[in-house]
């Protein structure tokens, strides 16, 4: 069996590994689809060292095997990828503080004992049961594929501390930006920016639901000032993921208001450290998620309150993987979310 990983800067092979098998305690997946993580797109750029175990973590599929201590899944389930529940044994965890579990945290980064050789950019992944999450049977197997980015998202939006009526701002509309705009506007948001310099990724924006989608820069700046009578915004949401990012967040908030960092630059991020001390910015991040959180996100899904469709723009074979990285890496291409279907 060959799964694909990203070794170096523009450059993904397919590696061989044995036909899988499940632990005792893990699961055999048969995966449908793993959609392209802005993660994967980074490490494609960079060449930095990238984790086998997340190159491809936005993954769904059916179990084709369980080990014999499984319990609560069979061969059939349809499944999600999530991270591990808490443990209710490591220090945080005995310190009442379960949202903060080694366990979980680890998984979250593929690094818990028994985590898989590779991702879901392959026929089949061997994973730990506690990691997966019986797919909600309302889902299709596309929007199953992307719970795992929308919940990044929902989970954010949750720390953030978004109240009723704010004047919200999203840096950014890939997919987790666009995620973020329909859950602030599910969270009761007044009015919501979407900065994006991409007009396909603004015309997006607006069809989700902002209320008003602009390129960065001037133009942006003004439209939060004549929106807010100069106070600038609420909150708001950095999902660009570059350095540069980080203090332009900052600039567009009013004193005393908020900045939820979600985007993860690559490199040390330039800030003045005076205007966020002049406005007393309050500062949350987002790394991941909870597992209870996905059962919340694929309910919220299956009832519509969250659309996935729109966010989907393309589905490529395993063998078209490498020019689906190469284009979205390009910094012009029209694709948004993308999903890989090894089974053609």
């Amino acid at each position: 069996m060959f799964a694909a990983l990203i070794t170096g800067k523009s450059k993904l092979e397919m590696v061989e590994f044995a036909d899988p098998t499940p632990s005792t305690t893990g699961v055999v997946v048969d995966v449908a689809y793993c959609g392209i993580c802005g993660t994967d797109i980074h490490a494609y750029q960079s060449g930095r060292p990238y984790n086998p175990a997340i190159c491809g973590h936005e993954w769904t599929g059916t179990i084709s095997a369980a080990g014999a201590d499984v319990k609560g899944l069979t061969e059939g389930d349809r499944v999600v990828v999530a991270i591990a529940p808490a443990c209710g044994r490591c220090a945080p965890c005995r310190a009442g503080q379960a949202d903060r579990c080694m366990v979980s945290f680890l998984s979250a980064l593929g690094r818990e004992p028994g985590a898989p050789p590779h991702g879901g950019f392959a026929s089949r992944i061997p994973v730990e049961a506690s990691r997966v999450v019986k797919a909600h049977p309302a889902l299709s197997d596309e929007q199953a594929a992307q719970v795992e980015p929308t919940t990044v998202a929902f989970h954010a939006v949750r720390r953030s501390g978004i109240r009723l009526g704010d004047v919200a701002v999203v840096q950014g509309a890939g997919p987790i930006g666009l995620g973020t705009l329909q859950w602030v506007r599910a969270a009761g948001a007044g009015v919501v920016v979407v900065i994006e310099p991409n007009e396909g990724r603004r015309q997006l924006a607006r069809e989700l639901g902002a209320h008003h989608s602009v390129v960065p820069g001037a133009d942006a700046d003004a439209l939060v000032k004549e929106l807010t009578h100069g106070l600038g915004a609420d909150i708001v949401y950095e999902c660009v993921g570059r350095p540069f990012a980080v203090q332009s967040a900052v600039d567009l908030a009013r004193r005393g208001g908020s900045m939820c960092l979600i985007g993860l630059a690559d490199e040390d991020a330039p800030i003045t450290p005076g205007s966020w001390l002049i406005k007393e910015i309050n500062v949350t991040s987002a790394l991941a998620y909870n597992h209870e959180e996905f059962d919340m996100v694929m309910g919220m899904i299956a009832d519509g309150r969250f659309r996935t469709e729109p966010l989907h723009s393309a589905t490529v074979a395993l063998d078209g993987l490498e020019a689906a990285l190469a284009d979205l890496a390009s910094g012009i291409s029209t694709e948004t979310k993308v999903l890989v279907d090894p089974r053609r």
